[in-house]
């Protein structure tokens, strides 16, 4: 399998936001609506895309995973999710995500490159010998309809 039609998808999208913010609208037209899943996946591309755009907020504790914001534009936000080896994780209401480094699953393995949809609260675990650091994002109507509550361990059980 080539990682070719990856890249060209990463380097259209860089290209196409013709150096502004991963959220700026193309023609300069303001947004119209919420965001669907296939412009936000594509945001999420492009921003992981550009890692000198927050590679400088990440950072490693070896006690806790923790989120950290990276965007907060009004049609959306994005947000690092960093994971120490043998954390048991965090809760997410991320819209799409995709993984930087390391390895982590929400129930399934993410794989780096592909932007994987959800909707819906779910687990998000590092496995494997080193930190995981995964790229999330969500609409903003979504988000203000998320509920900021904690997985019961019941949820936490059902997730795996």
């Amino acid at each position: 399998m080539s990682a070719a039609p990856e890249i060209a998808l990463l380097a259209a999208a860089a290209s196409s936001s013709a150096g502004g913010p991963a959220g700026a609208p193309l023609n300069g037209a303001p947004p119209q609506g919420p965001l669907t899943v296939g412009t936000l996946s594509r945001r999420l591309r492009m921003l992981a895309a550009a890692p000198e755009r927050w590679w400088g907020l990440v950072r490693f504790d070896p006690r806790r995973s923790f989120r950290i914001d990276v965007e907060d534009q009004p049609e959306y936000g994005a947000w690092l999710m960093i994971m120490p080896p043998g954390d048991a994780g965090l809760a997410c209401d991320c819209d799409v995500a995709t993984l930087i480094a390391g390895e982590a699953a929400e129930g399934a393995a993410l794989r780096p490159g592909p932007v994987r949809v959800h909707g819906q609260r779910h687990w998000l675990s590092g496995h494997g010998p080193g930190y995981s650091i995964t790229l999330h994002a969500r609409a903003q109507a979504s988000r203000a309809q998320a509920s900021p509550a904690a997985f019961s361990v019941a949820e936490l059980v059902a997730s795996r």
